[in-house]
């Protein structure tokens, strides 16, 4: 019978890295109970928390363990056989679907996520869809899980997983462009480019707080400020003239596209 631990297979990468400090940062999961197995047998980055288990050996791992996250590259997991074995099965690998994981696991007990980097900070998005096998409690540990690295809902289409790993998955991923357009029209208005980043930096951390603290959405608040009718409106209105949102629907098509492919194999 396993243990009561948490493996993490790959979690000396960046996200995986990030997930395991989450846990251990928000006392989720207590650093004696979390195995972290890569092939260097060594975790940097987590020197402060000396009771973690390190490891090479999986089995070692899985004797200790009754729940396991897969932070692999796709195609590392696809090198492996019966990678947890009756084990609940956590995977935020892209692309890498429901069915395939319980092969790959050899358990009938896998959840599917998406997380980002952002989770460090408790700041990630983590949606996830569980097998029919996946019971009460086993939902339980998974929200517990995921929601210390920032917010989580289950979701009942597994398609969308794709979606979100491309949305809300790389982060700062496209807000990072946007930020670096406005950067760059500043810079091109004369503004220093080192204020032109320091300002930016700040506009972006003010906008997503104000958005997620606020109850009214991302477009009851553009309404607003349209109806407003100042400065800002008269630029939303431009930009609601142009091909931008539509632009940006099709470069966030070709990233889910591109998470389905890696999910076929095809690359």
């Amino acid at each position: 019978m396993a243990g009561s631990g948490i493996g993490i297979i790959g979690g000396t990468g960046q996200l995986g890295r990030a997930i395991a400090a989450s846990w251990l940062n928000s006392g989720a999961v207590q650093p004696e109970e979390l195995w972290l197995v890569n092939r260097s047998g060594t975790a940097p980055g987590f020197e402060h928390y000396p009771e973690i288990n390190v490891t090479t050996d999986r089995d070692a791992m899985l004797a200790a363990c009754d729940t396991v996250l897969l932070c692999l590259p796709p195609d590392a997991a696809r090198g492996m056989k019966a990678i947890a074995p009756d084990r609940l099965v956590l995977s935020v690998m892209a692309g890498i679907g429901r069915d395939e994981l319980t092969r790959l696991s050899a358990s009938p007990r896998v959840v599917r996520a998406m997380s980002s980097p952002a989770a460090e900070r408790h700041l990630a998005y983590s949606p996830w869809i569980a097998t029919a096998a996946v019971t009460e409690a086993d939902r339980a540990c998974v929200t517990r899980l995921l929601g210390a690295c920032g917010l989580t809902d289950e979701i009942e289409d597994e398609d969308q997983i794709d979606h979100f790993t491309a949305m809300t998955g790389p982060v700062p991923g496209f807000v990072a462009f946007f930020a670096a357009a406005m950067t760059d029209h500043a810079i091109r208005m004369g503004i220093a480019p080192e204020i032109a980043d320091r300002a930016m930096r700040q506009l972006f951390l003010g906008s997503g707080q104000m958005l997620s603290r606020d109850t009214r959405s991302a477009q009851e608040h553009v309404d607003e400020m349209i109806a407003y009718a100042g400065t800002t409106a008269e630029g939303l209105r431009s930009l609601q003239g142009s091909p931008l949102a539509e632009a940006l629907s099709t470069a966030l098509g070709a990233a889910a596209a591109k998470a389905a492919r890696i999910g076929r194999n095809e690359g």
